[in-house]
């Protein structure tokens, strides 16, 4: 079987430190152009623009968008109107209504479309959701709090409308929610931190439950400084399982079950071959839903300015 012809779009910290090793990683694809307004990539060609990029005699196949959220849904249409397979970085969009048409042109020009959470294809991700098939929860903790001058260093992008703040990395954690829980979640109260000079949250405390009114509680803080936080951990009529590292690790009350390097990137190429061999997209915005209704349901409380 040929390799499917890649083009990258965004060249940006995510595209160095996940994707480029990931695709290289990865036998089914070959990178073949990028495009980027600023970002060069020595022996590959690299346009300014995608419009650019789909206009060149590259023979492309597919697309990965791994731009800021804002702008994507345009890019991801016209990759899709020019007859690719496109894959959206975390988070998909801006706003939850702007997929829906996404998903429509996908199935109207059979192509791939495919909402990447990597945080989704952790080693213990998997692990976890089968014990809690089999163990009833009765209370979620989320604690998600990193230092965004180490992990978004000069992207001020974060902290303009559509770049969700601290639910970038927070969506993450919602991300795994959202698959290891045997019922479907929603908002029940939201507080926002928002700096006097920004447009998004450096923290935000989220109540969750679900049909049961299991009781859930995130905490997501841009100010962590020294030991980071990416823990998810869930109280059960068996005991405590906990979820660490951003699930890389995984214990049931305190005998470490799960213990293994990351490797979500090349799991999500290898999805996004799967999906395109198989003919279909794989579009999930649960986890985009619960962003979209903590900023409709959140009491907004205005911090200290923020100088990144």
């Amino acid at each position: 079987m040929s390799r499917i012809r890649l083009g990258l779009v965004g060249l940006g910290k995510i595209a160095h430190s996940q994707h480029l090793g990931a695709i290289a990683a990865t036998p089914g694809f070959e990178l073949v152009a990028a495009a980027s307004r600023e970002g060069t990539l020595p022996g590959l060609p690299v346009f300014t623009s995608l419009s650019a990029m789909l206009a060149s005699d590259i023979d492309l196949d597919a697309v990965a968008l791994c731009t800021p959220p804002q702008g994507r849904h345009a890019l991801a249409a016209e990759a899709l109107e020019a007859g690719m397979h496109v894959l959206l970085e975390k988070p998909p969009g801006a706003s939850v209504s702007e997929l829906g048409p996404l998903v429509a042109k996908a199935e109207r020009s059979g192509r791939t479309l495919f909402t990447t959470w990597h945080s989704r294809f952790a080693p213990a991700v998997a692990p976890a959701r089968a014990l809690l098939a089999q163990h009833r929860p009765r209370s979620v903790e989320i604690i998600w709090k990193e230092d965004v001058r180490v992990w978004h260093p000069g992207q001020d992008w974060i902290f303009e409308p559509g770049g969700l703040g601290v639910f970038d990395p927070g969506i993450n954690a919602l991300s795994i929610l959202t698959t290891i829980l045997p019922e479907p979640v929603f908002v029940t109260g939201a507080s926002l931190s928002v700096p006097a000079n920004r447009q998004a949250p450096i923290a935000a405390a989220l109540d969750l439950a679900d049909g049961s009114g299991l009781p859930i509680h995130a905490e997501f803080d841009f100010r962590q400084e020294g030991e980071q936080s990416w823990d998810i951990h869930v109280e059960t009529e068996a005991g405590l399982i906990m979820l660490s590292s951003g699930g890389r690790t995984l214990s049931h009350d305190r005998r470490i079950l799960v213990d293994e390097p990351e490797r979500e990137y090349a799991e999500i190429y290898r999805r996004f071959e799967a999906l395109i061999a198989e003919g279909r997209s794989d579009v999930d915005l649960a986890p985009l839903a619960l962003v979209g209704d903590a900023f409709m349901l959140g009491r907004r409380l205005t911090v200290e300015p923020f100088e990144g």
